[in-house]
């Protein structure tokens, strides 16, 4: 039997925290609640998960700092929740490492919607073929989803990783953002492409403002070059 996926839970609004459980646990989920970021630090040292839902709004250490704190050494998958639902708010929330974002009130079903698109984009895709590619001191291996520098691991999150491996699998052709937020999961959200490009630029380029590998094709999308 398929092991459950398991889901941690932050927010400090207990009411919401036990909804969002019992919700998910009907969903097919296995789920550990937190009430703040210090209970979800020491949960993560605990047990493994597959995917964190986190409050942005919580006393003390918030959802954003969280994320950039955890993105430092982890790739969990995040979705960001807040009653905050402007375009700067999402943004940023993306640009701290976040693989997507809700605002508040949503829909449960499309929480759980966005929960799965965010848990397969994390699991290697069945269609990539085995192999390296190499650009510049880089290398990704197409089949472990993972990228070095040399020798160096290079940690990408899941959105990363899926863009990574769509660039590498066409080098050279050009991908418009519309395919690309497909890829991702965030069908039309075309913004977000954008953010996750710049951040996956801040990896893999020495100057993001001047890429020489990820290049942005104007009035198309962007193109990953070899050399």
């Amino acid at each position: 039997m398929q092991e459950k996926p398991h889901i941690l839970v932050v927010d400090d609004d207990r009411r919401l925290r036990e909804l969002l459980q019992k919700f998910l646990l009907d969903q097919g989920f296995a789920v550990t609640v937190a009430r703040d970021a210090q209970d979800a630090r020491t949960k993560l040292t605990t047990f493994q998960f597959d995917a964190l839902i986190l409050d942005i709004m919580m006393p003390g250490e918030s959802g954003l700092e969280l994320t950039a704190a955890l993105r430092e050494g982890d790739h969990v998958p995040i979705l960001l929740l807040s009653a905050k639902g402007e375009a700067e708010d999402r943004i940023l929330g993306l640009e701290k490492g976040a693989d997507d974002y809700l605002p508040k009130p949503f829909e449960p079903r499309e929480l759980v919607a966005r929960l799965r698109s965010i848990l397969r984009r994390r699991e290697q895709p069945s269609s990539i073929i085995s192999g390296l590619f190499s650009f510049g001191p880089f290398t990704f291996d197409l089949a472990k989803n993972e990228l070095r520098q040399d020798d160096e691991l290079i940690r990408l999150a899941p959105g990363e990783v899926t863009l990574l491996s769509t660039f590498a699998q066409r080098p050279g052709d050009p991908i418009s953002r519309d395919e690309l937020s497909d890829m991702v999961g965030t069908p039309g959200n075309l913004r977000s492409i954008d953010v996750q490009v710049a951040r996956l630029r801040r990896k893999i380029e020495d100057d993001p403002r001047f890429p020489r590998y990820l290049q942005t094709v104007r009035g198309i999308g962007y193109v990953l070059l070899a050399n």
